[in-house]
């Protein structure tokens, strides 16, 4: 085995990194602490580890203090928890003079799939001069899972698919500094095209059958293997039946013994407390999310209904049954992922008249935000209906700022509570997101 790992070692410091687009992402280092890459599953986690292996070796760090290791190659099969020892036995017998004089940066692809990891990444940490970074999501272990494993030990950092800002990186659309009507109007076609294909990285440029049929793949991947063989669930078919009915209602509100219900229709022997483990299990495998009603009392919050969200609008469109899902929800949807790829901490809120808002955004260093998606204002009710309750919100909660984010229209309107900036979908994305 030894001989193997040399062999992998020093084969991976022949390639030349396949780093692909540059995420915007800053990862802080914590002496004594591992660097964990969480999120959905082809989002572009692994990638993102070469790219932080780049800037490592832009900063000057030598190609042969960084250790790559992805444990789904098969030539690391016979590698059993008993002796990953052998895997700094095989680095330093290969460079003998770095051992605890200078340090090396280790990065473990897919390390889940080996039993017992965690102990020996602990040991590294505390007796070897290493920074670990870790990443990986499989039916053995969510990459959440793996952040909770090293619990105390480690920093975890999302990652998602491409924001929009990450798109025009791709499409090499510089969308900093001042707009000129030319830069503006490519902004705008090239929001069009991440409206249709969605941020998931590999699918950027293709063809749109071709993009269907692989985020199609990516969700059965998802349900799957991360939540059916995860979970050992016997009855799968219960699974993704809610799943689809999920995604058809990407924005709407739900409750538990709704979903009961529906699954109990269909057939399924279902209960609440099996219900309530696939929601959790979709939110921790980055699929959907779920967002509660504001409130101080839990109690409140966990009676009301809510509402569901999917990691990506795009796949939305490539999964549903294209029957019940509208372009405005899809366009929550959307608003809901970069308001998630801030924070967590995102709720609806019913006001004492109860009118609701889409979402308010709890942020520690900064006002919570409120956010209201309006397709159009163009219809007066809707207008009124989305004004009014933005605006008693805001009263209620004491802010002077909230947004309406609509498909194309903008403006600026007073209200009694201060200002509400009513921005196109492209416009808000742009402020959002770094």
């Amino acid at each position: 085995m030894i001989n193997t790992l040399r062999e992998i070692i020093l084969d991976f410091q022949e390639i030349e990194l396949p780093t692909g687009v540059p995420r915007r992402l800053e990862v802080s280092r914590v002496q004594g602490k591992a660097t964990v890459c969480i999120g959905v599953r082809r989002s572009g986690k692994s990638t993102f580890m070469f790219q932080l292996m780049k800037r490592l070796l832009d900063s000057g760090v030598s190609r042969q203090n960084i250790l790559y290791l992805n444990f789904f190659d098969d030539r690391l099969r016979g590698l059993l928890k008993d002796n990953l020892g052998v895997i700094l036995e095989a680095y330093f017998s290969l460079y003998p003079k770095k051992k605890n004089v200078e340090t090396v940066y280790c990065f473990f692809d897919e390390i889940q799939v080996v039993t017992g990891w965690e102990p020996f990444v602990d040991r590294l940490m505390r007796t070897e001069k290493c920074e670990v970074n870790i990443t990986g999501s499989s039916a053995q272990m969510l990459s959440r899972e793996i952040a909770t494993q090293m619990r105390g030990r480690a920093l975890s950092w999302e990652i998602f698919p491409f924001s929009f800002r990450e798109f025009l990186d791709y499409k090499k659309i510089d969308c900093d500094g001042p707009l000129s009507t030319k830069k503006r109007l490519t902004i705008q076609n090239a929001f069009e095209e991440y409206w249709d294909t969605g941020g998931f990285p590999e699918v950027a440029g293709l063809d749109r059958m071709l993009r269907i049929k692989i985020q199609q793949e990516y969700f059965n991947a998802m349900l799957f293997r991360d939540i059916v063989e995860r979970h050992n669930i016997p009855h799968p078919r219960a699974v993704t039946d809610l799943a689809h009915w999920l995604v058809d209602h990407v924005g709407s509100l739900y409750s538990i013994n709704k979903l009961t219900g529906y699954l109990q229709s269909l057939g399924h022997k279902a209960p609440k407390a099996a219900v309530s483990d696939y929601l959790e299990w979709f939110e921790d495998a980055y699929v959907m999310f779920t967002v509660r009603v504001f409130d101080a009392s839990l109690a409140r919050t966990n009676a009301n209904p809510k509402k569901i969200y999917c990691v990506d609008h795009a796949l939305v469109t490539s999964v549903s049954s294209g029957i019940l899902v509208n372009s405005g929800h899809l366009l929550e949807n959307l608003v809901f992922t970069a308001l998630r790829r801030v924070t967590p901490n995102i709720c609806y809120y019913k006001t004492k008249a109860g009118h609701e808002v889409d979402f308010i955004a709890v942020q520690q260093a900064s006002p919570n935000m409120l956010v209201q998606v309006c397709e159009s204002l163009a219809d007066q009710q809707t207008r009124k209906r989305g004004i009014t309750a933005l605006a008693e919100a805001m009263t209620e909660l004491k802010l002077s700022k909230g947004i309406i984010v609509t498909r194309n229209e903008e403006e600026q309107i007073e209200v009694d509570a201060g200002i509400i900036d009513v921005l196109p979908a492209w416009r808000f994305l742009l402020n959002m997101e770094l």
